[in-house]
C-alpha cells in the first residue's frame, strides 16, 4: 500500500521534530558543547537524514536559543553566558512576584490551589524522587501561578522565559538536597500565599528562584568542565 499524501506531509516533520529533539538533548547533556561548531553535512550524516530536516530542527533550535548560525562557518552551540541566563532569571521573577500578589487574598484562593496543595503539601512518604518527573512538575508549579493568575500575556511571556532557562534549570534536581528543599519551599509559598500576606509570600518566592538559579549555575560550570576534561582526554586517547 502506497502512504497517503497526508502521510506523506508528516514524514519530514517527524523526522526534523526526532533530529530537534535528539540535538536539544545532546545539549542538554553536554554532548555538544557551549561553542561547538558543526556543520548541517554532519548532522545530516549522524542523523541519516537529508539536509531538509535537519535545517528545519537548527532553525527551531536558533529560534528557541540553543544555537546560533554562521553563515560562512556554519552553526555553533551558543556559548554559556550566564549573564543572559540571569537577565532571564530577573524577568522570570517579576512575572512570578506579580503573579503571587494578583492572587494572594483572592477568594477562593484555596479551591484553586487544591491540585498545587496536594502535589506539593504531602507527607514526605508521598514525595516522589525521580530528578526528570520533578524538573516538570516544578515547571509546571510555576506556570500554574501565571495561568491562575489571569493574565495570559503575562503566562505565555513566562512560558518562553522558562523554556530558554530549561537547558540549566532541570540540573536543580540532580541532587537529593534540592528536590526535598523544592518540596518544602513549595508547600511554605503555597501556605503563605492562603494566609494573605503577599509581601512575605512575593519575597519567599524571589528567595527560592534566587536559591535554584545559584544552585544550577554551580552544577552548569562544573558539568561544562568535566565535560571539557572528558573530551580532551580521549583526543589524547585517539
Amino acid at each position: 500500500m502506497y502512504p497517503t499524501d497526508t502521510e506523506e506531509k508528516k514524514r519530514p516533520l517527524n523526522l526534523a521534530e526526532r533530529i530537534y529533539q535528539q540535538l536539544k538533548n545532546d545539549i542538554f547533556d553536554f554532548q555538544l558543547l557551549p561553542g561547538d561548531r558543526f556543520s548541517e553535512n554532519e548532522i545530516a550524516r549522524r542523523m541519516q537524514a537529508s539536509r531538509t530536516p535537519v535545517r528545519e530542527a537548527l532553525y527551531r533550535l536558533e529560534r528557541d536559543g540553543f544555537v546560533q548560525v554562521h553563515f560562512r562557518s556554519g552553526w555553533q552551540v551558543r556559548p554559556f553566558d550566564f549573564r543572559y541566563f540571569e537577565d532571564l532569571y530577573d524577568v522570570r521573577t517579576l512575572l512570578e512576584v506579580a503573579a503571587v500578589k494578583r492572587l494572594c487574598g483572592r477568594a477562593g484562593l484555596k479551591e484553586q490551589l487544591a491540585g498545587l496543595l496536594t502535589l506539593w503539601c504531602c507527607h514526605e512518604g508521598q514525595r516522589l524522587n525521580d530528578s526528570s518527573l520533578l524538573a516538570e512538575m516544578d515547571e509546571d508549579f510555576h506556570f500554574a501561578l501565571l495561568e491562575l493568575s489571569g493574565n495570559q500575556e503575562m503566562a505565555a511571556i513566562h512560558r518562553m522565559v522558562c523554556e530558554r532557562l530549561r537547558i540549566i534549570r532541570r540540573l536543580d534536581f540532580t541532587q537529593q538536597g534540592r528536590i526535598t528543599a523544592t518540596y518544602d519551599e513549595h508547600s511554605h509559598i503555597l501556605n503563605l500565599m492562603l494566609s494573605g500576606n503577599a509581601e512575605e509570600a512575593a519575597g519567599f518566592l524571589s528567595q527560592h528562584i534566587d536559591v535554584s538559579k545559584n544552585t544550577v549555575r554551580h552544577i552548569t560550570l562544573h558539568r561544562i568542565q568535566a565535560a571539557k576534561s572528558r573530551y580532551n582526554i580521549n583526543i589524547r586517547a585517539d
